[in-house]
């Protein structure tokens, strides 16, 4: 599939399936897409700064987007830059290590 339609099927899935981002302020954006390999960089920012489930949605969506689209074997969840960044919690990345995430299943 080509990089567009890559791009396109993560934009939907994440508006369809995700609407939480866009509906508490925070905003997503597909940074990069590698065709031969699958993998597509997601970018979140807004108000999903300083958001404690922030580490948790990163989560979902890295795993949920390989399970639910077959051309994305793939995904990075990172901070958007710029002006608009995401300034998420520092213990951002030991909070995605934490059992207590471990299991944690989004309602999306």
């Amino acid at each position: 599939m080509s990089a567009e339609g890559l791009e396109r099927q993560t934009r939907s899935y994440l508006s369809n399936n995700v609407p939480q981002i866009q509906e508490h302020g925070g905003f997503f954006e597909i940074q990069d897409v590698d065709e031969d390999a699958g993998e597509v960089t997601v970018a979140i920012g807004g108000a999903c700064s300083g958001c404690g489930i922030a580490p948790m949605t990163m989560k979902a969506i890295r795993h949920r987007l390989p399970e639910e689209l077959d051309d994305i074997s793939k995904v990075n969840v990172v901070r958007a830059g710029g002006p608009r960044a995401a300034v998420m919690p520092t213990k951002t990345e030991e909070m995605e290590e934490m059992d207590e995430y471990e299991d944690y299943s989004p309602p999306f």
